[in-house]
């Protein structure tokens, strides 16, 4: 007896469901879609900006806008010499991490394919948005192999940091060299 009126209900209410369904035929109703837009033009011209004229100026850019000082190119907080010179310096070493808005190189360790008893790393942090000698500032870490087969850190030559710093500035001015207009 119970199974009879659960089959019952059950089609009972597919039956309901089905005539709801046909029901929201939706019949004929009406669409009404904007136009135009504020005041009556038409919604596919162009608005005024709110920011003005110019638009929004994002770090002192924009069109128009006269570069703070030279180096310091779009989309990049620091010299952009130093920047690509630093990069090309320790291009052969696999890098950890390169932010361009702070200024910081970091490699991973490389070991010289000549000598497989050491191996390096380079942090690299350019400092100023102008190509300056105290821009740019180079830290050499350095591992040996250990007896037991582990990398220990060993002294670095602090003459080694400032031979990296002077590369990078070379490469620099080699660069900046390159853009400048030559006079005849």
């Amino acid at each position: 007896m119970n199974k009879i009126c659960f089959n019952f209900i059950r089609s009972a209410l597919a039956i309901a469901s089905i005539a709801l369904i046909v029901n929201c035929e939706g019949g004929d109703l009406e669409y009404n879609y904007p136009q135009s837009g504020p005041r009556g033009l038409p919604t596919y011209e162009k608005q005024e900006s709110i920011f003005g004229e110019g638009g929004l100026t994002l770090f002192g850019g924009g069109p128009g806008a006269p570069e703070a000082r030279p180096g310091g190119g779009a989309g990049v907080g620091v010299n952009s010499f130093l920047w690509r010179a630093s990069l090309d310096t320790v291009s052969f070493m696999p890098l950890q991490s390169a932010d361009p808005f702070g200024g910081v190189i970091i490699t991973d360790w490389y070991a010289p394919p000549n000598d497989g008893g050491e191996r390096f790393k380079v942090n690299i942090f350019i400092l100023d948005r102008a190509l300056r000698a105290d821009g740019v500032r180079a830290t050499v870490f350095k591992q040996q192999r250990g007896v037991n087969g582990g990398w220990v850190d060993a002294r670095v030559d602090e003459k080694l940091d400032r031979q990296v710093e002077d590369a990078i500035l070379t490469r620099a001015r080699e660069m900046r060299i390159r853009t400048v207009p030559q006079s005849n």
